[in-house]
């Protein structure tokens, strides 16, 4: 299991990368499959497997000659879990302002 604080966000910081992941959310792809639809190199997408296979978003599975990559739902659910908890802080944070401004009018007006 892939845990929130152990993803590394810039790994989806790199545009090119952002779209294999987005390719490989909507269907499983081998090497091949994606250089073919992509402006860059097989080379170019096998390194960019590498740094999301690495960074525990994707994972591969032999087919034959072939590997067949697709998402690794222990990674999604890792970025999952980040957001939801930058989200939860967020709305706890703006409770609190609410709950301090609902507690000194005076505020309000300054």
């Amino acid at each position: 299991m892939v845990a929130f604080r152990d993803v590394d966000m810039t790994i989806l910081g790199d545009p090119m990368r952002q779209v294999i992941f987005e390719r490989l959310a909507r269907r499983p792809s081998s090497v091949g499959d994606l250089a073919e639809s992509l402006p860059i190199t097989r080379q170019a997408v096998s390194q960019h497997l590498r740094v999301l296979k690495d960074g525990g978003l994707v994972v591969a599975t032999p087919e034959g000659t072939r590997r067949i990559y697709r998402i690794n739902p222990d990674g999604l659910a890792a970025i999952q879990a980040y957001f939801q908890w930058i989200w939860d802080d967020a709305l706890t944070s703006f409770q609190k302002a609410a709950d301090a401004a609902a507690a000194d009018p005076e505020q309000e007006t300054s």
